[in-house]
C-alpha cells in the first residue's frame, strides 16, 4: 500500500482551536497618503475582536507609525533619511495608538502599547521583561500592540523588521500560529501583475520556494519589507514549530476561519530561543573566525567552546561581543557566535592552549573564543560558501 502523504492544508483549521495567534498588519493595509485609516482599524478590530470571544489570546504587531507621521508633518512622501523618519515614528504611534485605543474600545477591550526593537528579544534581561509583561498583559485580557521602535531604531528601521519581530514575538510567547497581513492576498509564483503568476496555496519546505520571484516592495509604497520579509518571517515561524500564513487585510476574517485563502507556511521545527534565532539568521555578522577540522568537529558535533587552539585565520574587524561567523578550512560557514575577544587580540592567540594565553597574557584568557551557549551551529543546508 503506498504512504499516506498527509495534506498539507489541513493545518489551517488549527487556527479555530488555536490558544495564542500573533497577527502583523503592514502599513500599507493601515494608511492612506492623509493619515490613518480609521475603517480599516475598525475592520481588523472587529475580526480580532470575534477571535478573542471564541477564547483565543491575540497580540497585534502593527506597522504604520512612520506612515502615520507623514501627512501631520507636511512631508507629502515617505521620508528618506532617518532623522525624519524616526520624527514621523514619534507623532505617527501616538495617533495609531490613539486609533486602536478608540477602536477597541467599541468591544469593551483595552490595549497596551509594547515598542520592542530586535535588540531586546536576544539580551537575557530585557528578553524576561518583555516575556513577563506581555503574558502578563495577555492575563489581564489586554491586547498587546506590538511595534518596531521606530522611533530609536537604526538599521532595523530600513529593513521590514516588523515582519521579523512579529515572528520572534510569536516564538518569544508560543503561539500557535503567526498572520502575517499585507496589500498582496497571497504569495505567487511572480509579482501578481506578472501574466502567468499563480498563487501559491501552501509551503511545506524552502524547496517549495526554490523558483518563485519574490518582490521587495508592497505596491502601496509606504512599507519597507515587502514580500520577501513576509516570507523570511514565515520561515522563521514555522522553523520554531509555528503555522504562518501571509494573505491581504481583507482576507483576515477568512483566514482565521480556516478558509483556502492566503499562502499557508506548515510548521517544521521545534521551538528555538529568540536569541538562537536572531544570531542564526537575522544577526549582521561583523567577522569570520576559520577553524580547523578538530575544531569544526568540537564545536558542531560535540557542542563544545571554541578554543584559540582550533583556529588557523581571522577575517573582518570585529570587537568582543560582536557576532561572527565559524566557517571550516574550506569556507563554509556552519556556525555562528558572539565572541568573546576582538580581532586585533585573536591573532596572537591562534593555535595556542590556554593554558600557555594565562601564563603569557594573565588568567582573563582562559576564556573561550566563543562560549558554546553563545554559538548557534547552522544545519548543513542552510550553510552558506564564499
Amino acid at each position: 500500500m503506498a504512504e499516506q502523504v498527509p495534506n498539507p492544508v489541513t493545518g489551517r483549521d488549527t487556527l479555530h482551536r488555536a490558544r495564542r495567534l500573533v497577527i502583523k498588519i503592514g502599513s500599507s493595509s493601515l494608511t492612506t497618503p492623509t493619515g490613518v485609516n480609521r475603517k480599516a482599524i475598525d475592520s481588523l478590530v472587529d475580526t480580532i475582536a470575534a477571535v478573542r470571544a471564541r477564547g483565543t489570546e491575540v497580540i497585534l504587531v502593527s506597522s504604520g507609525t512612520i506612515a502615520a507621521g507623514i501627512h501631520p508633518l507636511g512631508l507629502g512622501k515617505r521620508p528618506r533619511d532617518l532623522a525624519t523618519q524616526q520624527a514621523a515614528a514619534a507623532v505617527g504611534q501616538g495617533k495609531l495608538l490613539a486609533e486602536y485605543t478608540s477602536s477597541f474600545a467599541r468591544h469593551g477591550t483595552e490595549v497596551a502599547q509594547v515598542l520592542l526593537t530586535a535588540e531586546d528579544l536576544i539580551r537575557r534581561t530585557q528578553y524576561t521583561n518583555a516575556h513577563r509583561a506581555l503574558n502578563r498583559l495577555l492575563a489581564l485580557s489586554v491586547v498587546p500592540i506590538v511595534n518596531e521602535n521606530d522611533t530609536v531604531t537604526t538599521a532595523e528601521i530600513r529593513f521590514g523588521d516588523n515582519d521579523r519581530l512579529s515572528a520572534l514575538v510569536a516564538n518569544l510567547l508560543r503561539a500557535d500560529a503567526l498572520l502575517l497581513l499585507t496589500d498582496v492576498d497571497a504569495l505567487y509564483t511572480a509579482p501578481p501583475s506578472r501574466p502567468g503568476s499563480e498563487r501559491i496555496a501552501h509551503v511545506v519546505s524552502k524547496a517549495d520556494l526554490d523558483t518563485v520571484l519574490i518582490g521587495r516592495t508592497g505596491p502601496a509604497g509606504v512599507g519597507t519589507g515587502g514580500m520577501v520579509t513576509k516570507v523570511d518571517a514565515a520561515g522563521i515561524a514555522t522553523g520554531s514549530g509555528i503555522h504562518a500564513i501571509v494573505t491581504s487585510a481583507q482576507n483576515a476574517e477568512a483566514a482565521l476561519a480556516g478558509e483556502d485563502v492566503g499562502t499557508w507556511f506548515q510548521a517544521s521545527g521545534k521551538r528555538q530561543s529568540a536569541r538562537g534565532i536572531w544570531l542564526g539568521l537575522l544577526a549582521e555578522v561583523q567577522g569570520r573566525v576559520v577553524l580547523d577540522d578538530g575544531a569544526v568537529a568540537a564545536v558542531v558535533k560535540n557542542r563544545r567552546s571554541l578554543l584559540p587552539a582550533g583556529i588557523t585565520g581571522v577575517e573582518g574587524a570585529f570587537e568582543a561581543g560582536d557576532p561572527v561567523e565559524l566557517a571550516d578550512a574550506l569556507g563554509t560557514v556552519v556556525a555562528r557566535g558572539f565572541v568573546n575577544y576582538s580581532s586585533t587580540e585573536l591573532p596572537a592567540m591562534l593555535g595556542r592552549h590556554t593554558v600557555q594565553l594565562r601564563e603569557e597574557f594573565g588568567p582573563e584568557y582562559q576564556r573561550p573564543v566563543v562560549h558554546t551557549d553563545d554559538c548557534v551551529r547552522l544545519p548543513s543546508r542552510a550553510r552558506p560558501r564564499r
